[in-house]
């Protein structure tokens, strides 16, 4: 079971940007999906976005599609979330997540998660 930290969380105004970091522990970078999931107080967990580090199709979920962007870093082994035009609405606790398979966009076939950064917008 591989570590993954998140990092680059924090508070923001509306309209602001943050920017979210997962690095795993091992080298299970590459050729995997990874996702960006967040979870807010009462609400169930929902993937925010989701690629593929052997290259393929991002994916994105319809509340944050033009605002978020999901990238890797080659040279860091990191997998990021560019978060801009941040809303309240975003704020949650986000997680990072991977999984050794092709299919991304299946929620929950995740097996590995990191422990979470919590990304407040007032």
């Amino acid at each position: 079971h591989v570590q993954l930290v998140e990092s680059g969380g924090g508070s923001v105004q509306a309209g602001g940007s943050l920017r979210l970091s997962c690095a795993p522990s091992g080298d299970i970078y590459a050729g995997r999906c990874w996702a960006w999931f967040r979870q807010a107080p009462g609400k169930e967990r929902e993937g925010v976005a989701t690629m593929w580090t052997g290259g393929g199709t991002i994916y994105y979920a319809d509340s944050v599609k033009g605002r978020f962007t999901i990238s890797q870093d080659n040279t860091k082994n990191t997998v990021n979330l560019q978060m801009n035009s941040l809303k309240p609405e975003d704020t949650a606790m986000y997680y990072c997540a991977t999984y050794a398979g092709g299919w991304c966009e299946k929620w929950d076939r995740y097996n590995n998660w990191g422990q979470g950064t919590q990304v407040t917008v007032s």
